[in-house]
């Protein structure tokens, strides 16, 4: 019986389509979310209504980013899943201009950030598939860089649009970026599917209850970063009180917006070459856990001078630093976790992570608002830089005992990027 041909990999043309989907959606996303406190104002709702809002939307988002990893590992085709949620996503932000009431903006931020969810752990598996184990640090430092990209240039949209037409015309001109991300979306992704090696070919398994693996446990390796991780996660409290921390010593309320950009640029900038230095690290026989722990000891010092406060000019410095905790951690972590586990139960270890990462920062700001209002502004950024050197401690001690990255089925195929 005759062979089908060799299925095309889709190698570094779904990393580049991944990157420009996620700078139009996050620019998109940006130039609505920075205007949604004045607009919930316009509307008659305060900072009750806000927390409320922003607390629902990212509680759906980490249930979401659960349920998507452990259906990422059981379906074939994962590119349908990943445009629904950047359809659905950028088909309900236009519908803030037309908002006449706060709980109009509740259902959509909800529905928002439940796409968002979905989409997540689908995504970063396929960029997994997409290349080699080597240059998993290099893909995901790409798109991260090109996604903190698209959070300079919405806000700065935003800027122009609403010094000219007010804040309705930004949530009308979100819709443009959306609908290209969209674009981008269905036509530069190429589906990956699930593979299993047969000599030096890769071909996709048709049925899916028999794959290998696919029950297996999360290894002993992924539960230490998952560790690391949750205890880091309960000192990294929403980047708001950043924000207040700079105003209480002096920083003008206007000048807050500077203040991201400035975080932003640094993250846009190191976001790749924090992914390339991981990958090189692997070839040299280190793990990426170093520039995580690196990572986690910046946080520490950026927390520790916002606790101290000595003068503006630390604070302008600090909040620049504070980008490369970003750029050594964010996309490092993805690589990270992926290479801790099987091919198989990539999306559920995902899901997991980001999960119980995600509901430790939730109360990580409510620990830092509790030691705020009790001991004072300076306490709660110690609290979090002490936490910070801890989890970096954790990840290192681990290395050196022997808890490395689980073996990784077979996943070798030809990448340029």
């Amino acid at each position: 019986m005759p062979q089908s041909a060799p299925r095309r990999e889709p190698g570094p043309r779904n990393i580049y389509a991944f990157g420009i989907t996620s700078f139009l959606n996050d620019t998109a996303t940006e130039m609505a979310y920075w205007v949604l406190p004045a607009f919930l104002v316009s509307l008659g709702a305060g900072p009750a209504q806000l927390g409320l809002i922003e607390g629902i939307a990212e509680s759906i988002a980490s249930f979401a980013k659960l349920f998507s990893g452990y259906l990422t590992d059981h379906i074939d085709r994962r590119k349908p899943l990943v445009v629904a949620g950047y359809f659905v996503a950028n088909a309900v932000k236009p519908l803030l201009a037309i908002a006449s009431a706060w709980w109009h903006v509740l259902l959509i931020r909800f529905t928002d950030r439940l796409a968002k969810g979905v989409r997540g752990a689908p995504r970063d598996v396929m960029v997994a598939e997409s290349v080699e184990k080597d240059r998993l640090g290099s893909a995901y430092g790409f798109i991260q860089s090109l996604d903190s990209a698209g959070a300079i240039a919405g806000p700065l949209a935003a800027l122009v649009l609403l010094a000219r037409y007010g804040i309705r015309s930004v949530f009308w001109a979100a819709a443009v970026p959306g609908a290209l991300c969209v674009m981008v979306a269905l036509v530069g992704i190429r589906e990956t599917g699930r593979r299993k090696s047969n000599g030096n070919e890769f071909n996709r398994v048709q049925d899916i209850s028999r794959a290998p693996n696919a029950s297996q446990a999360l290894p002993g390796s992924f539960y230490f970063v998952l560790l690391a991780g949750t205890l880091f996660s309960l000192g990294n409290s929403s980047d708001m009180f950043l924000v207040m921390r700079a105003q209480s010593v002096g920083i003008p309320v206007a000048m807050a917006p500077l203040l991201g950009l400035v975080f932003n640029i640094t993250f846009t900038l190191g976001s790749w070459p924090a992914g390339w230095l991981s990958d090189q690290c692997l070839r040299h026989g280190f793990s990426r856990r170093w520039i995580v722990a690196a990572g986690y000891l910046i946080f520490a010092a950026v927390y520790f001078v916002f606790g101290r406060a000595p003068f503006l000019l630390a604070i302008w410095i600090s909040m620049a630093v504070y980008g490369v905790y970003y750029a050594l951690t964010q996309p490092v972590l993805k690589a990270l976790v992926v290479e801790a586990v099987a091919q198989e139960i990539r999306g559920r270890a995902l899901g997991v992570y980001f999960f119980v990462t995600s509901v430790a920062t939730l109360a990580a700001s409510l620990i830092t608002g509790e030691l705020w209002k009790h001991y004072g502004a300076g306490v709660p950024f110690y609290f979090s830089a002490v936490l910070a050197a801890a989890s970096a401690g954790l990840l290192l001690v681990t290395h050196s005992s022997g808890f490395e990255q689980a073996p990784l089925t077979a996943d070798k195929r030809p990448s340029r990027l």
